[in-house]
């Protein structure tokens, strides 16, 4: 798994949430990367969000990797946290107008909703059911899962999969184009 390069809004500071903005050449570059790091792997079907920064960051990955021709399921339900009025606002400007508290509070608390968005919980209440209805029974097939989808989908992954508590979820980083390896054996998801 991994989140997608960064893009042009990250690059700006901006609360991007589903605003479907590109990468930046800084976030091409990022994702060449990483796909050097996957080289070794090989990959049976691939799930991605429905916004372009996850999806340019797929494509990049797989042809790369030598795996172009694999099935990719897009969804939705892996688009990053929706930022209600947020989305589109500098960062730094929303921690001054309100400060230091409550800008954590609305960016990595578990349970705080920005005005009109989601929370992480509410994210993960949509991301989990997908990832372990559609992502686990493959998983079971003895296939090998690529997804690329976003900083708060993926913190919500992996928050359960490392069994994570809500309290400490809000000091996980999850970088651009950081490639988290997991094995799953006899259900139990293991960190590589």
């Amino acid at each position: 798994m991994l989140r997608h390069g960064l893009s042009v809004w990250n690059r700006e500071n901006r609360f991007t949430g589903w605003t479907d903005v590109p990468l930046s050449e800084e976030g091409i570059q990022q994702t060449r990367e990483a796909a050097k790091l996957l080289t070794s792997y090989r990959f049976d079907i691939a799930y991605t969000s429905v916004l372009q920064r996850a999806i340019h960051t797929l494509d990049i990955i797989l042809n790369e990797t030598n795996h172009p021709k694999i099935p990719v399921i897009k969804s939705e339900k892996l688009n990053e946290r929706h930022y209600g009025k947020l989305q589109g606002m500098n960062k730094d400007e929303i921690k001054q107008k309100y400060g230091e508290e409550q800008f954590l509070l609305w960016r990595r608390s578990f349970a705080t909703r920005p005005p009109e968005g989601e929370s992480l919980e509410d994210t993960a209440k949509r991301t989990l059911p997908f990832f372990y209805s559609n992502i686990v029974p493959e998983l079971d097939k003895g296939k090998n899962i690529l997804v690329s989808a976003h900083g708060n989908s993926m913190r919500s992954i992996v928050m359960a999969l490392d069994r994570m508590a809500p309290d400490s979820v809000a000091k996980l980083e999850i970088g651009y184009c950081v490639p988290m390896i997991y094995e799953r054996t006899n259900g139990v998801f293991r960190r590589l």
